[in-house]
């Protein structure tokens, strides 16, 4: 009887599937020293071509990055106070939703009693309940702030990265062993990333802004607060900006009504309509070259593997995966995988 041959291919694949395994594993044990490093990397590039514009006015270059990292810690600061008010009044109001909460429940039930459903109101009410939504809001807060509990040590090391950048090439080629291939493909991945960074904070900080106009304007509670939401989860593709509109339209159906709840949902939907739909795809172009499933899946994916920051990250970490396979020699078939063949 003839005993089964391993191929050669198969092997590799198998050992290569092995080392795969093993450095994901590394990744999620030393999670805590990899996500500041990350965050650190992406901040650099978001803020490089801003440095290169100043030193284009002939601004030395540590100069700049000092100049720049110094706003930063002033915007940062006057933000942090701002959001610690806003969250200290959100904090004490949260007791008042129980009691608000026990009309529209009401309603719910005698709802439910005309379509024979047996269902009291201290049942609802044990589904749900704000506590346990600030709790997730505040679990969701520490997760990503233990990701820069650091961030005199985060800010110091995009300060060397920015510091860095001239000398990076030079030490690239030198580590390559066909440089102007090597050169060309980390070129791409730059370029790619800085666009889809650079824009996307664009737009999520005018998305945020005209959610917290909009707010202010129709007079909804901590409006700032679900500005600076609709800013963060924006990043998070496909189900971010819809996750940003739910706490602020559960707020105004608790204590304004179905509709003015139904006015706040209207605006959101004109938000996500116009930047989301129309605006980010125009602006964006076609130059990511990923499917709509492989960047939903790469938000799961980097989500279970890095946090809330894999999450904020994941369209540009999966572009830059997809450009590294494209120029191996066994990852050309995978990237064909996580392209988008109907763009040009």
């Amino acid at each position: 009887m003839a005993k089964p041959i391993i191929t050669l291919n198969g092997l590799k694949i198998v050992i290569m599937l092995g080392m795969l395994v093993i450095i994901l594993t590394g990744i999620r044990f030393a999670v805590e020293i990899v996500v500041p490093f990350i965050l650190a990397l992406f901040i650099a590039v978001i803020l490089n071509p801003v440095v290169q514009c100043m030193v284009r006015w002939r601004i030395p270059r540590v100069l700049a990055v000092t100049l720049l990292i110094a706003f930063i810690i002033l915007l940062a600061v006057l933000l942090l106070a701002s959001l610690g008010t806003s969250l200290n009044e959100l904090g004490r109001t949260v007791p008042q939703y129980r009691t608000s909460l026990i009309v529209p429940l009401q309603n719910i039930e005698l709802a439910l009693h005309r379509l024979g459903i047996q269902v009291s109101v201290d049942q609802l009410s044990k589904f749900i309940d704000p506590n346990a939504a600030m709790l997730l809001v505040t679990r969701f807060l520490t997760q990503l702030s233990n990701a820069m509990s650091s961030v005199f040590l985060l800010l110091l090391t995009v300060v060397f990265m920015l510091l860095e950048v001239p000398q990076l090439p030079t030490k690239l080629q030198q580590l390559m062993s066909r440089p102007v291939e090597g050169m060309a493909a980390i070129q791409r991945a730059i370029n790619s990333v800085t666009h889809y960074l650079v824009l996307k904070t664009a737009i999520s900080l005018v998305t945020g802004l005209v959610a917290w106009g909009m707010l202010a304007l129709l007079d909804v509670r901590f409006a700032f607060i679900w500005g600076m939401v609709a800013f963060a989860l924006n990043y998070i593709p496909n189900i971010g900006s819809i996750l940003a509109a739910i706490p602020p339209i559960l707020q105004v159906l608790v204590f304004g009504g179905i509709y003015d709840a139904l006015l706040v949902m209207a605006g959101y939907l004109a938000i996500n309509m116009l930047f989301g739909n129309i605006l980010e795809p125009r602006i964006m172009g076609r130059g990511l070259g990923l499917s709509t499933l492989v960047v939903f899946l790469s938000l799961i994916f980097w989500g279970w593997l890095l946090g809330p920051v894999g999450m904020l990250l994941s369209v540009p970490l999966t572009i830059i995966v997809k450009i590294a396979l494209e120029h191996s020699v066994g990852g050309k078939g995978i990237a064909v995988l996580l392209s988008d063949l109907s763009k040009p």
